[in-house]
This record gives structure tokens, sequence and C-alpha cells, in this order.
């Protein structure tokens, strides 16, 4: 019965990996679905381009939560049901696959920063602080969001097997869902990566990321009707 208890946990982190909250949270504001306008991507950043900080930030910290809980749970309350560190590599990249393609909402998800980097506090808060550090250097640099989620992507399994291979020990399967993390974060930002070196990209805090700038930001409309 103890093998059916990683399995159970693993459904049910991708499942609340699936709760996609940029959806969620602009419906109960009253706001435009993410969905379709901007870069169409159901996460923090575009429904930033809504106009309502209140809404991104949410989005953001519930994005950043559906991540951790499964982790630290499973960290927490699992070893007396024989979840161990194999569980652990399971769940967190379960709650990532639920966010990029989500059962509830057409398999149709966001990029998973927000996600990825709440698996990584749940693992460990060190790990967590020092990939959003990592972010924010990059992002201050450079001025580039998805340049900055791809660096700190990268450098989180280093992270990891610095810091835990170190201190403590190196579990393999966490580094390897790390590293499989990074890979799909990569992916999700193919587009990103082909405008970064065509030279492309919007920088943070360009016009083009503000409400009212263009055809990548909802006018105030309805769904469907944005602007050209």
């Amino acid at each position: 019965m103890t093998a059916v208890y990683p399995v159970l946990a693993a459904v049910a982190a991708y499942l609340l990996g699936s709760l996609s909250f940029a959806v969620i949270v602009t419906r109960v504001m009253g706001l435009s679905d993410p969905r379709t306008y901007g870069s169409k991507n159901p996460g923090a950043t575009n429904v930033l381009r809504s106009g309502s900080k209140v809404a991104a930030i949410i989005t953001l910290l519930l994005d950043a939560v559906k991540g951790w809980l499964p982790v630290a749970l499973v960290m927490w309350f699992g070893h007396p049901y024989g979840l161990e560190d194999g569980t652990v590599a399971m769940v967190g990249l379960a709650a990532f696959l639920g966010h990029l393609w989500p059962v509830f909402f057409r398999f149709e998800g966001g990029k998973g920063v927000a996600t990825a980097l709440g698996v990584l506090v749940g693992i460990s808060g060190w790990l967590g602080l020092a990939t959003a550090a990592t972010w924010l250097i990059i992002a201050f640099f450079f001025r580039y969001s998805s340049l900055a989620s791809l660096v700190a992507a990268a450098f989180a399994p280093v992270y990891y097997l610095l810091v835990d291979g170190v201190v403590w020990y190196a579990e393999a399967t966490i580094a390897a869902s790390m590293v499989v993390m990074a890979l799909l974060l990569a992916w999700r930002h193919k587009e990103n990566i082909q405008r970064l070196i065509a030279g492309k990209e919007s920088r943070l805090g360009s016009k083009k990321d503000k409400p009212g700038a263009g055809a990548e930001v909802p006018p105030g409309k309805t769904p469907g009707k944005t602007s050209k």
C-alpha cells in the first residue's frame, strides 16, 4: 500500500499545479482573461499588462505557493508514509508540469517561473533565496525578465549540488528534477530566446510592457476585442 502513496502525492501535486491562478484571479477581479492579450501567457507578468498590480502580485504568490505546498507537505509529513526524497522530486516536478499543462484549462498553461521558484523554496529556503537573488541580479543589470528566469533556472541545480552536497548530501532525484524543470522552462521561453538573440525582446519597464502601449495590452475592452 505504501508504494501507492508517492503516486497519489504526485497526482495531487499535478492537480494543484493545474490551478491556473492567472485565469482564476482575473476572473474573480473582473479583469480580461490573460490568454486573450499580450503574450497570451497565463502568468503574473502578463496579468500585469491588465493594469492591475494587485492581480499580478496575487497571481505570482499563488503560483509560487502551489509549487511550494506539495513539496513542503511531503518533507514535513511524508516520512511515516514512506515518502522520501524521491517523492519530493516527483511532487515538485508534478506541480510544475501541472502549471505548464493544466488539466482544468485545456492543457494551456504558463511558463512556470513562479511555480518552479515555489518548488525550490519548498526543498530549501536557502536554495529558493539564492535562485531568487540570481533572478534579481540579472534583471537589474540586463533588464530582461526572460533572461533572468533562464539564468536563475540554470543555476538552481548548481546551487543545490553545491549547498546541499556540502552541508548535507545531494539527492540525485531532486537534482534531476531541477534539471528537467530548467530544460522545460527554457523550452517554454523559446520565443523569448529567439527575440533575445535578435535583440527584439522587451526590457523590464519599457513602454511595451505598460498598459495602453500597443497591441499587446488590453485597452479595457472585453476579451477577444483587443486592439490591433
